[in-house]
């Protein structure tokens, strides 16, 4: 890991980020940790994603950090990575970016669980897969977004890839509860597939208001035994989980993303709680990713699905 944050990296933030004096001590004090926390990772992972458009997905620069750090400051630039990126600004991506390889096998499905009816969507074969990943939107999404293959940059489009082209599975739902009703119905789309593919495990990714539905299936031991990391993107926090036993057992990997001008969920925030999880359990599989400037989305769009993921599989020796 890279020890030498300097005073730079510091300032980077201050003048990104409002709050500065707080975001000035707060930044220290969670660069201090990502020091300590070093990595006690395995020298290769059994599975790994392959190389997919890395050159057009991997951080268009890095302001504090290396990429495989616990606490990285992303440069993000909305004129380079939404103007110069979008055909249509924020609507569809260059055709470069995309592939629709993915939709020989996607398919719009339902669920009988929980008394309900889910509705999802997947890509990808369901027996015999190698890993799960599930998107769960947030407030006034639903099953399509994390389906949309030329929305956010193309970054939908990427996972879907990613998963196809290494024996994995993508699926997104509609959430229509973001309380324990959402969360039983998450957990019932994760138990439905790891039946079929028992060596798999499930990496749920978390947007905004979904963040409340990966903490709760972070705390569910049921849930959590199914888990294989947890991503959350301009998400939540959850004060509860550091007292799970989840928490104790410290082989859950959890990425936050998040943008430094996020109206939604303050960074400082999370960032906080981040710092709070890191000085109990300095060597948790945790990181975090600041995106400079970035706004509630930013981490759908910028977040480098690859590389979190093969970090995350590394962490618990998949």
């Amino acid at each position: 890991m890279k020890t030498d944050f300097r005073a730079r990296d510091l300032d980077l933030a201050k003048s990104a980020t409002p709050g500065r004096g707080r975001a000035a001590s707060l930044l220290a004090a969670i660069l201090g940790l990502a020091v300590l926390a070093g990595s006690a990772l395995p020298a290769a992972a059994a599975y790994r994603l392959d190389s997919y458009k890395d050159r057009l997905f991997r951080y268009p620069g890095l302001l504090a950090g290396a990429a495989e750090d616990a606490f990285v400051i992303v440069d993000y630039d909305k004129r380079r990575d939404i103007h110069r990126r979008d055909k249509v600004w924020e609507r569809e991506v260059y055709g470069e970016y995309v592939s629709m390889k993915p939709s020989g096998s996607q398919e719009d499905l339902t669920l009988k669980a929980n008394g309900r009816t889910v509705s999802y969507m997947r890509v990808g074969e369901p027996r015999g897969a190698k890993a799960v990943v599930i998107y769960v939107h947030g407030q006034g999404g639903n099953r399509f977004q994390g389906m949309s293959d030329v929305s956010f940059g193309g970054n939908f489009n990427r996972i879907k890839n990613l998963m196809v082209r290494n024996s994995g599975l993508y699926l997104t739902l509609d959430v229509k509860n973001f309380e324990a009703k959402g969360a039983a119905d998450v957990k019932a789309l994760m138990r439905h597939y790891v039946d079929q593919s028992p060596g798999a495990k499930v990496y749920v990714a978390c947007g905004s208001m979904g963040g409340f539905l990966c903490w709760r299936l972070a705390k569910d031991p049921g849930a959590a035994a199914m888990m294989g990391g947890m991503l959350l993107m301009g998400s939540t926090w959850d004060e509860e989980f550091l007292s799970s036993a989840t928490f104790r057992a410290g082989r859950l990997p959890i990425y936050f993303g998040h943008g430094s001008w996020d109206e939604v969920y303050d960074w400082r925030r999370q960032a906080s709680f981040f710092e709070r999880l890191k000085a109990r359990a300095p060597t948790y599989p945790a990181r975090f990713v600041l995106f400079e400037t970035g706004t509630h989305g930013t981490p759908i769009r910028m977040t480098d699905w690859r590389l979190i993921l093969n970090w995350m599989f590394a962490a618990t020796g998949r």
